[in-house]
């Protein structure tokens, strides 16, 4: 990593350039002005697997129990799951003509900053980059520890400070790589998409045997809950197990012909996830009742001890496999967030930096991992995680009115892609209502995910919009 380190070359910011729209897609490594730059190295395929293995983490293994909680039915459960990922096929196609129109690493974040200008921009960055990331990063190398641990203490939990040890090592593994290559790491994502796979193939045929043995007693409505607040909050769980679908849109720049490769990617990807996590709940309820799903604390691996016997042993296995591919996705695709918001003056200049032998973004990738081992230290991030994941949705649904607003805006921007405008619009009303109703719900863990909001207010007026600060200041 230091050896990476001592070979940059910086980026020139976006600001700097008034005579672009926007950042190069990065074709080559050099352009014709001799600038260095991200270069496009993947492939469709490579597309596919960085939004799969993104999506699939822990959350279909261990924890379809939110969504059973929140709707009291293994059919609501089951509308639910299937509803959430019409919701983010939605959300991706209107993603597909922003990604295609506006060809900026960033994703959210470039459409904003394109729309609304750099305040409301700003506040979607430092949200993301120092919470929701780093957070979601810390708490899937977490999980990945437990499940590589657990066969080796089957009666009792594993040490904690094994398993945040081991969590430091998965990050640091998957650091080196993505700062060495990036071919490497999509060669990561590639493998342990598959695996992950496999391991949700088994679960779901073994089920669909279980369906054709006439397994179906629990699929019924009895006890559905009716409580508007209770069907916000069920999406809500549903949703975030999908939540990564837009991943790909970060890291567009290293995407080849992103025209035709991006909007085929998404829609391969969610549709496939869709049919995938829907199937996968389908085998859970074949073999167990909602209450063994509603007392369990690993969903997958319960279905395993009732169905596989002595090969129970294979989910836990998978599920560190799962865990691992999605943090080195998680890894790739922020590490481009923090690039982008360098490349507009919103974050440290060192950002902007590009290894340039091996032409990957070593100290951003850096910096998300430093961030997410220091939350490691904290001992319950996952209600740090509760408090900030309306604010996701929030910022996803604004970044969708990025496009009727652009549509108005600047109606000559090439559009390969071109949505129906009630997509948008129905997705904008739907984002309401999932954050909205659960804000009524839990108004103290809102409350204090606002107040980490706001939190992006002084720093955006020190460090960015005070342009004439005092020397003194300056150099410090």
């Amino acid at each position: 990593l230091f050896y990476l380190c001592s070979r940059m070359s910086v980026r020139k910011s976006s600001r700097d350039k008034s005579d672009e729209a926007s950042l190069p897609l990065a074709q080559d490594a050099v352009d014709g002005g001799g600038e260095v730059k991200l270069k496009a190295k993947m492939s469709l395929v490579n597309g596919i697997t960085v939004i799969v293995g993104s999506i699939i983490g822990s959350g279909i293994f261990v924890s379809p129990t939110g969504v059973l909680r929140e709707t009291g039915s293994v059919n609501v459960a089951l509308i639910v799951w299937l509803s959430s990922g019409v919701f983010s096929m939605v959300g991706a196609y209107c993603y597909a003509e922003l990604g295609c129109m506006i060809s900026k690493s960033g994703a959210d974040y470039a459409y904003i900053m394109e729309t609304f200008g750099p305040f409301l921009a700003f506040i979607r960055l430092w949200v993301e980059c120092m919470i929701v990331r780093p957070c979601s990063q810390a708490i899937v190398a977490l999980t990945f520890a437990v499940y590589v641990l657990k066969p080796f203490y089957p009666d009792c939990d594993p040490p904690d400070s094994a398993e945040r040890m081991l969590a430091v090592t998965c990050i640091l593994l998957l650091t080196f790589v993505n700062c060495w290559d990036v071919s490497w790491a999509t060669k990561v994502q590639d493998a342990f998409t598959y695996a992950k796979l496999a391991a949700l193939f088994v679960i779901i045929s073994t089920g669909m045997y279980q369906l054709y043995l006439g397994k179906t007693k629990y699929f019924t409505f009895d006890n559905t809950k009716t409580e508007v607040t209770s069907i916000a909050l069920s999406f809500y769980s549903g949703l975030f197990a999908y939540n990564g679908w837009n991943y790909l849109n970060f890291i567009i720049e290293e995407l080849k012909d992103p025209i035709r490769n991006l909007p085929r990617a998404i829609a391969i990807s969610c549709t496939l996830v869709t049919i995938v996590y829907t199937m996968t709940n389908v085998a859970f309820y074949t073999v167990l009742s909602p209450e063994e799903v509603l007392e369990s604390e690993a969903v997958a691996v319960t279905y395993a001890n009732r169905l596989f016997g002595a090969m129970a042993w294979t989910i836990p296995v998978f599920v560190a496999l799962s865990t691992f591919g999605a943090v080195n996705g998680i890894l790739l695709t922020s590490s481009r967030l923090f690039y982008a918001g360098a490349c507009e003056g919103q974050m440290p200049e060192i950002l902007t930096m590009i290894q340039i032998n091996r032409l990957t973004p070593t100290p951003a990738v850096l910096c998300i991992s430093l961030l997410s081992m220091l939350y490691l230290i904290v001992s319950d991030i996952y209600t740090l995680i509760d408090y900030v994941g309306f604010a996701t949705w929030l910022s996803i649904g604004v970044a969708v009115l990025c496009l009727p607003c652009l549509r108005w805006l600047q109606p000559q921007l090439p559009r390969p892609i071109k949505v129906n405008l009630i997509f948008p619009i129905l997705y904008i009303i739907a984002t309401v209502f999932v954050t909205i109703f659960p804000m009524i719900g839990k108004p103290v863990d809102t409350g204090i995910g606002c107040l980490m909001i706001l939190t992006s207010i002084p720093v955006y007026g020190v460090f960015i919009a005070w342009k004439n600060k005092p020397k003194c200041f300056m150099n410090c």
